[in-house]
């Protein structure tokens, strides 16, 4: 196991335990884990687990977590007088919050410009109008002198809506995307990022709880599941961005997605296809190394590494 916790997704597996060993049995084989390597079980979906398992591991010490198969968290059981996720919280609360959003925020524009620029490249377009790539490099260079979160936030959301804008230069007029909107979503361009943003919150949101975080104390964000916010920020360029966008200029076709009054729905069959694309990628890996690097740089002092 490369990280404290373990998640068992999906549908059908069997949990069980001997006295060292959590054993998940599914369709596709047995795995054995070290049950003192197991800090969180993250139980995603429908399972079965007995009843001595869940001894076995609230007795090392282990918490068990339950989410909808979306990611939503649905409950915990811990063990009695468990006092660490209020101890990682505190530690949340001390660091410098303005520090750790200013490089989430630069770590997010880079994403991005790359993104644009690997685009550009594969497919021998030219897509920046006069000034737009200078501003973005300056932006980003701007960033690290802002003060206020809210100066951070600003200049943020400025250079993702560029971002957008500029992206949709390359994609199908007849789709209808031009920038990224807030839901309902009426162009089929924004339905897929929004389903592809959801899959990834979910993941990463079951991978934050896995590390005893706090989901909704945030660094650059705020309200519910703020910090899951923050740290899908700078991986959507590379993770979800381009099945979206390759998926528009390729092989959408007008029976993929309907068109109602008040918002656009997607059919069964781009979804399916979404979702193939975005789990065979090494997503859960990613995530996770997101998640754990915070982890160490809160609990341990570390540095932060943000992946983009």
């Amino acid at each position: 196991m490369d990280y404290p916790w373990l998640s068992v997704s999906g549908f059908g597996a069997h949990i069980k335990s001997t006295q060292k060993h959590l054993i998940v049995q599914k369709k596709t084989g047995t795995d054995h884990y070290p049950l003192e390597q197991i800090k969180n079980l993250l139980v995603v979906g429908g399972h079965t687990i007995s009843s001595t398992t869940i001894s076995h591991l609230v007795k090392n010490g282990s918490c068990i977590t339950f989410f909808d198969p979306d990611g939503t968290p649905i409950g915990s059981i811990k063990p009695y007088n468990d006092g660490k996720v209020e101890e990682i919280r505190k530690y949340q609360e001390t660091i410098p919050r303005q520090r750790y959003a200013i490089a989430l925020a630069q770590a997010s524009a880079k994403s991005r410009l790359f993104a644009i620029e690997r685009l550009q490249e594969s497919q021998n377009v030219h897509l920046f109008y006069e000034g737009e790539l200078e501003f973005l490099k300056k932006s980003e260079e701007e960033l690290e002198y802002l003060i206020k979160l809210d100066e951070i936030r600003r200049l943020h959301k400025l250079t993702s809506d560029m971002y957008y804008e500029i992206m949709s230069r390359n994609m199908p007029p007849d789709l209808g995307f031009r920038r990224r909107t807030m839901r309902p979503q009426i162009d089929p361009v924004n339905a897929m990022l929004s389903f592809g943003y959801a899959m990834l919150f979910g993941n990463c949101y079951v991978a934050v709880i896995g590390a005893r975080l706090d989901p909704d104390l945030g660094l650059m964000y705020e309200g519910k599941g703020s910090l899951v916010h923050d740290l899908i920020e700078p991986l959507k360029a590379d993770m979800v961005d381009p099945i979206v966008f390759l998926l528009a200029k390729k092989t959408l076709v007008p029976t993929d997605f309907e068109i109602t009054q008040d918002r656009c729905m997607l059919s069964d069959d781009v979804i399916n296809t979404m979702m193939k694309a975005f789990y065979t990628s090494s997503l859960t890996d990613k995530v996770n190394e997101q998640v754990n690097n915070l982890y160490n740089a809160i609990r341990h002092n570390q540095e932060f590494k943000i992946l983009y």
